[in-house]
């Protein structure tokens, strides 16, 4: 019998968001009953699949109460789930504040006599951002060691969890992963809809934050657009849209080369038009739209941020440079954009690179992991 898991996440676009939809979406293919709880619906979660369920964590919205008290709401919403429908597991994905009420929901239910196992999946910003802040250090080590399997998206952000936190538990890193036959049944789209034919394509994708280095992506398309006719297209939104309106109001002869798509729910099908996805972030645990833009068959150019090279590996599926090298990233563009058979052999690489981070190849790792926590947990 399948067993039953309980999955808590963030409801947005953010990685650790699609992450989590997309493995409850794939364990309820295979038979498992899944329970979401969180804020809202995440946003890629399709509700026809019987063997999904979802349930909101109500807030009550009280004066007294300068910020309201979302994490007690959780611990309570995770007791209920659990025993109302005697769930086996509960995936934490995000160590704030997942991982930390799952801990409190798992302390109240043993008061009923229910011993449910608690796994964390540790993703980025919640180890090397807002974990480390003194406000919530003590707090994200607690939950670390007081889960029953903690899991990481790569080995670099392990290493920095290792760094950053006194783990007394044994981290495992099961990567990230993509569902590529979603791109081999989209079309790409008509390249004359963005680029003429004589143009190339470069695209960046995120939500558009600090540590993006937005400003970077300029920097190196207005250099690549000295030797290469190109396009940029941006697709996401996010705080440095002021600084992209700006960098434009400063450059207008390149106004009619960029192309802003906010969000999109054409993502896929643009990745595929385009030629080369610059990445510069100065900081990603494993660097999720870089595997998606190679599953569309797109080289990446990018920075070596944490666990990046880990997937878009040097010279065979595009090339990385420090963190803040523009000249290099753009050389590294313009080499690609110059030379059509070195592209497509890069493309193909990209591709079969990204076969490799299939769900198929994934989705049993977390099956084993499972498994194994329920043993242990009736030891």
């Amino acid at each position: 019998m399948k067993m039953k898991i309980g999955i808590l996440c963030y409801p947005t676009y953010g990685g650790s968001g699609i992450v989590a939809t997309e493995l409850g979406t794939n364990l309820a293919l295979k038979g498992y009953e899944v329970h979401f709880i969180s804020s809202n619906l995440p946003a890629r979660l399709d509700m026809t699949n019987p063997n999904i369920f979802f349930h909101k964590v109500n807030v009550e919205a009280y004066p007294l109460f300068k910020y309201q008290p979302y994490d007690i709401a959780l611990s309570s919403a995770i007791f209920q789930v659990v025993k109302l429908y005697k769930l086996d597991l509960i995936h934490a994905h995000y160590a704030i504040p997942y991982a930390y009420a799952a801990f409190v929901a798992k302390q109240m239910l043993k008061e009923e006599n229910i011993d449910v196992p608690v796994v964390t999946t540790l993703h980025g910003t919640d180890i090397t951002l807002v974990g480390q802040h003194p406000s919530y250090k003590a707090a994200v080590e607690f939950s670390i060691n007081h889960s029953d399997t903690v899991t990481s998206v790569s080995e670099s952000l392990k290493k920095d969890s290792l760094n950053a936190f006194n783990v007394k538990k044994e981290i495992e890193v099961i990567p990230n992963f993509i569902d590529n036959a979603l791109f081999d049944t989209t079309h790409g789209c008509c390249r004359k809809q963005f680029a003429n034919e004589d143009e190339k394509i470069l695209i960046h994708v995120s939500n558009l934050r600090k540590v993006k280095r937005v400003n970077d992506v300029f920097e190196v398309f207005k250099r690549v657009q000295k030797e290469i006719n190109a396009k940029l297209i941006i697709i996401g939104e996010g705080p440095e849209m002021e600084l992209i309106n700006d960098y434009l109001f400063q450059n207008p002869h390149l106004i009619d080369k960029v192309r802003l798509l906010g969000k999109t729910n054409e993502l896929y099908p643009i990745l595929k038009c385009a030629d080369v996805f610059l990445l510069p972030s100065e900081q990603e645990s494993f660097g999720l739209a870089a595997l998606e833009a190679m599953a569309a068959e797109t080289a990446v150019v990018s920075s070596n941020a944490g666990g990046i090279p880990e997937v878009n590996i040097q010279g065979e599926t595009g090339y990385l440079a420090s963190i803040g090298d523009v000249e290099t990233m753009a050389k590294y563009t313009i080499k690609l954009l110059s030379d059509e058979p070195l592209l497509q052999r890069i493309k193909q690489n990209a591709k079969r690179i990204a076969l490799s981070f299939d769900i198929s190849n994934i989705l049993p790792k977390y099956e084993e992991m499972y498994q194994r926590t329920l043993n242990k947990n009736k030891e």
